[in-house]
């Protein structure tokens, strides 16, 4: 385990190679000043935005944009109306009843009345509850099928609506240092689903759970190459493009604009400014399984980020990591185990199948004692 000599990425994040020199991918990115031509940028973008508008749809829509009604989604909508001039549909895959927040319903609520035309997914809640069981206990990650839900619901409207633009938010590759999903260049978003966690829109584990059949599948379904091919549709990662782009940033201007954030701890949430996933709970407990596996967690995200912005040193981020990093409430905990119907033992059996013992070792349940100094490995 070896961090970045800039910041506090590791090489244990899938998907990421480090330079010989020790820079992971995204400093490696962020020191090469041909990447940061902003005048080229300008002409890119205006390319693709005429793309957008010269094939729109019959109903007049020139791109569309998957939305949470969070800070990332809010700014992107009001960017793309506001400066682009385009004319958007946004589209929201919501969670169930029982696993959406107030927040999440406040904050796409918001978004609607900022004036734009919004589709809200509500995919069968009983499969949902399936595929976020068999999720967590067959990877260690209930969001795995949540996640394909989310990432196909987006390209699925855009053919449907013969939409010839998809703006997608970040490029996790430039942004936190998943290489896999580079595309031609920074801005291509088409390799999307080679994402670590999507794995390449594979939905096979699914038509192993009892009585499950494929076409139930498909609010799952990622389309294909063909399809995305034979639609000519364009995914395009607009937060290359936008000055600022970060998660703080994206945050005030959000707050800025109606959003309601949480008013948790760092210590209850494992986020520094309460501005993330904000419409569901239980992400919280799984950036915490992701620290035990890997060794790092949201807190380490946003300390990356600070620190390549000059907002923070390095050695203060340490110290950021080192005392909130994988931290989550029992409360999310409680919660989900109500929702799939296992104990609290078998929540922490679950997780232990996943824990990486040569970065932990286990004090008791649920209590885990890093072997790695942050900022320096093992």
């Amino acid at each position: 385990m070896k961090y970045c000599k800039i910041c506090l990425n590791i090489d244990t994040r899938p998907g990421t190679k480090f330079s010989e020199n020790g820079l992971c991918p995204v400093c490696q990115y962020d020191l090469n000043p041909q990447l940061k031509n902003n005048s080229s940028k300008s002409k890119i973008l205006e390319e693709i935005k005429k793309f957008g508008i010269k094939n729109k749809s019959p109903e007049g829509y020139d791109c569309i944009i998957g939305v949470s009604g969070g800070k990332d989604s809010t700014r992107q909508a009001i960017y793309v109306r506001d400066i682009l001039k385009m004319n958007p549909l946004l589209v929201c895959l919501s969670y169930p009843p029982e696993m959406v927040t107030k927040l999440g319903v406040e904050n796409i609520s918001n978004l609607i009345e900022l004036g734009f035309d919004t589709i809200s997914v509500y995919p069968d809640p009983l499969l949902w509850k399936k595929f976020v069981k068999e999720g967590f206990i067959k990877y260690g990650n209930y969001l795995r099928a949540c996640e394909l839900a989310l990432f196909s619901s987006v390209p699925r409207f855009a053919i449907a609506y013969q939409i010839p633009l998809i703006w997608w938010g970040e490029n996790s590759a430039i942004q936190v240092g998943e290489s896999d999903i580079m595309g031609e260049n920074e801005y291509d978003g088409n390799n999307l689903k080679k994402m670590n966690t999507l794995q390449g829109g594979d939905t096979s584990w699914l038509l192993k759970i009892q009585n499950i059949k494929k076409n139930q599948l498909f609010q799952f379904s990622f389309p294909t190459e063909i399809e995305l091919k034979k639609s000519k549709t364009r995914i395009i990662f607009l937060g290359y493009f936008m000055k600022n782009w970060s998660t703080l940033d994206n945050g005030i201007f959000s707050i800025l604009n109606g959003l309601k954030i949480r008013k948790n701890r760092p210590w209850e949430t494992g986020d520094l400014n309460g501005i993330t996933a904000l419409d569901e709970d239980w992400v919280t407990f799984n950036q915490g399984i992701k620290y035990l596996k890997f060794g790092f967690g949201r807190i380490s995200d946003d300390v990356n980020e600070d620190i390549r912005l000059g907002r923070i040193s390095r050695d203060e981020g340490i110290k950021l990591v080192e005392k909130f990093d994988g931290n989550f409430s029992e409360d999310y905990v409680n919660s989900f185990c109500n929702y799939i119907k296992i104990t609290k033992k078998e929540f922490w059996y679950t997780v232990e199948k996943f824990i990486n013992y040569d970065l932990f070792e286990k004090k008791s349940e649920g209590n885990y004692i890093r072997k790695f100094k942050v900022g320096v490995g093992i």
